[in-house]
């Protein structure tokens, strides 16, 4: 028996319209996309949305917006931030980020710095589950590169965010796919290997696209380029427990202990010092953690209002075959995404429909699982207003907007998953699938 769907109401998505025509619209009117504040942004739109659905009394209404904001995924998610935070402030404090850029300057042709960049970005998302760790992590270094180099800085931190997508979408202990695996009833392993032949020709592609751009750099390779070996240990530290399977929480703290350690071992830094330098670090993320909680306030009172059931009706309502089930797959948990700028809960929210979808055009658990992924990690990685452009961004002292067209990854991630669709690929047999459906019951 399928679960007949509520129609919604697409009045609810005004707010976020409102949101969107605040932040991204100021800033491609005035050409300074600085000049709205986002939070201010985030504040309007959520303070509309308060004043909608009369039915509902006042208190409820911000009592249902701070539960969402208060979502177990997010209050996560700004720990994340904030560790990270701590650790890339400590790190950098004690000269880890410019020990490592000038290993990479000393030991790499100039040709493959961004490259390297986009590589190791992928093993650390792929070994901490997270983008958001990696993007933190790495963005500095991508800096460093660009300050050090005639490359260009949308170049190098739009190969940090692909890298860390490349990761988001295929570790096992990433969030998203934890999420797709447990809505959709299938295994992480097999959810990996479907996912595994579509995305690796992307990064292929986007790993010769990166070399093509920037073979021909120039600057930064003459001179010297001193390091210190030692100061690199941090960040080697965080790639090796991650890779070993450590929660990315405890991968977090002790490599800013460890961080610390060197740096006061080395005399760059001081215990008080280091202690500062992760209240800095703290410091930095307030913003962005506030992002995160203020949307999980805004998304939940567009979906109490009707606004998330009235996407879901209007993307499933004329499907009527396997593809077109598996793009409505894909559409559906991309305009979930695009509407809520948090890939693991646009899976959250639009999993269990695109489990019906599955079940009803007899897709494979793993396929479904597999797509939901992919299609909210594409635009989760292109989106100017999520977490992960955001961060870069900042670092970066640019506007998102700018870095978006270099996020390679995410682009063919999305095009790699479309022609998947198209051709059905890979390929899985009724018996191997009844099998996995059987498993998981």
């Amino acid at each position: 028996m399928q679960q007949e769907l509520n129609k919604g109401n697409p009045l609810a998505l005004i707010p976020f319209g409102i949101f969107i025509l605040l932040f991204i619209g100021s800033g491609v009117i005035t050409g300074d996309f600085y000049k709205m504040p986002v939070l201010v942004a985030l504040f309007t739109a959520i303070l509309v949305a308060l004043f909608m659905n009369r039915k509902t009394d006042f208190q409820t209404k911000v009592m249902q917006a701070a539960e969402g904001g208060g979502h177990p995924t997010i209050i996560l998610m700004v720990i994340i931030f904030l560790l990270a935070g701590a650790f890339a402030s400590v790190a950098e404090g004690m000269g880890a980020v410019e020990s490592t850029v000038n290993l990479g300057l000393t030991f790499l042709p100039q040709n493959l710095l961004v490259v390297g960049l986009f590589v190791i970005g992928c093993f650390i998302s792929i070994s901490m589950g997270t983008s958001m760790g990696t993007v933190v992590a790495l963005a500095p270094i991508g800096l460093g590169v660009a300050e050090q180099t005639d490359i260009s800085v949308a170049i190098t931190m739009g190969a940090v965010v692909s890298g860390a997508m490349f990761g988001d979408n295929l570790s096992i202990i990433s969030d998203t796919t934890i999420a797709s695996v447990r809505t959709q009833g299938t295994q992480m392993k097999d959810k990996f290997k479907a996912n595994f032949f579509i995305v690796l020709p992307a990064a292929i592609v986007t790993a010769v696209l990166f070399w093509v751009l920037t073979s021909d750099a120039t600057g930064g390779m003459g001179g010297n380029h001193p390091f210190n070996f030692i100061k690199v240990l941090p960040y080697l530290a965080v790639l090796i427990f991650a890779i070993v399977g450590v929660n990315v929480i405890f991968v977090l703290i002790g490599g800013t202990i460890f961080a610390g350690i060197v740096g006061i071992a080395l005399g760059d830094i001081t215990f008080g010092k280091s202690i500062e330098l992760v209240g800095s670090g703290f410091t930095g993320m307030q913003e962005l953690s506030m992002i995160a909680i203020l949307l999980g306030c805004l998304v939940e009172l567009i979906r109490r209002n009707g606004g998330i059931d009235f996407l879901l009706y209007t993307i499933t309502k004329r499907i009527s075959s396997n593809k077109g089930g598996e793009l409505g797959i894909a559409a559906l948990v991309s305009t979930v995404d695009l509407s809520t700028a948090n890939n693991t809960i646009s899976i959250i929210t639009a999993g269990p429909l695109a489990k019906q979808i599955s079940e009803r055009f007899s897709i494979d658990p793993k396929r479904s699982a597999s797509l939901l992924d992919i299609f909210a990690s594409t635009f989760q990685g292109l989106i100017p207003y999520g977490a992960q452009l955001l961060a870069v961004s900042g670092v970066a002292g640019i506007s998102p907007v700018a870095i978006t067209p270099f996020c390679f990854y995410p682009m063919l991630l999305g095009i790699s998953g479309l022609l998947a669709i198209a051709f059905g690929l890979p390929k899985f047999t009724r018996t191997e699938s009844k099998e996995q459906g059987e498993a998981v019951s």
